[in-house]
């Protein structure tokens, strides 16, 4: 085989494999997910629902998404985007849920729906809330969403993932819920005392060491600069 041939056959074998990467990778990209797709548990997050247009023939019309019922969230806040009217749906929960205050919530935000713009083919856009306190008790909150295109077809994401742990065909949004960073609020934040003595305290052997590096390398840059200068000078006297 000459050498031609077989950086041309290489190639080929390279772009297959591109392909097949790609071709995998299209799929998931697809998905409507949530940005970020981790918060930490009892606090207040910002969340970007991402969706994408999956057809080349239709634009995507409408927008719902459900909020939790079984740990409904009792604060939800919309960001406008342009071009689109968001209307967001309150109404009594099933059944009755006691948050991890110890109130009884009745009633909460059911879903917010995005209608009025368009999502273009090859093209996405991210449908913006403000939620909290999340719940505490919880490591994942589910957001079943339903897609509706011009041309009339309506593709609801609320696939669970499979008794594998891999995705359905319409994985449901879901974002993972994770202990808050620090634990005990006392613990995460030092003292102004602590503050203050950490910036006053005596440096150290390893200061000291650091400083005499410091002094000796400047004592080296002063003799180099001082040799440098004789020399030049002595050349323009034998000159």
């Amino acid at each position: 085989m000459s050498f031609r041939s077989a950086c041309r056959r290489a190639g080929t074998i390279t772009g297959a494999s591109m392909a097949l990467v790609v071709g995998l990778a299209l799929p998931a990209l697809a998905h409507v997910t949530i940005n970020p797709g981790t918060a930490e548990q009892g606090g207040w997050t910002k969340l970007a629902f991402r969706v994408p247009n999956e057809r080349d023939d239709a634009s995507t019309s409408k927008i719902e998404i459900a909020f939790p019922q079984d740990h409904p969230l009792p604060f939800v806040s919309v960001r406008p985007v342009p071009g689109w009217k968001s209307t967001l749906t309150e109404g009594k929960l099933p059944k009755p849920i006691v948050s991890d205050d110890g109130d009884k919530v009745t009633e909460s935000v059911l879903k917010v729906t995005w209608t009025g713009g368009k999502i273009e083919p090859g093209q996405f856009q991210e449908f913006e809330v403000s939620v909290g306190p999340l719940p505490k008790n919880v490591d994942k909150l589910a957001f079943p969403t339903v897609q509706t295109y011009s041309g009339g077809e309506v593709v609801k994401w609320t696939d669970p993932p499979k008794a594998d742990g891999s995705e359905g065909e319409h994985p449901v949004p879901t974002l993972k819920l994770v202990a808050a960073a620090g634990g005990d609020e006392h613990m995460s934040s030092p003292s102004v005392a602590a503050i203050n003595r950490v910036s006053t305290a005596t440096p150290g052997p390893s200061s000291d060491v650091t400083a005499r590096v410091l002094g000796g390398l400047g004592i080296v840059v002063g003799l180099l600069g001082t040799g440098i200068a004789i020399a030049r000078r002595t050349r323009r006297e034998s000159a």
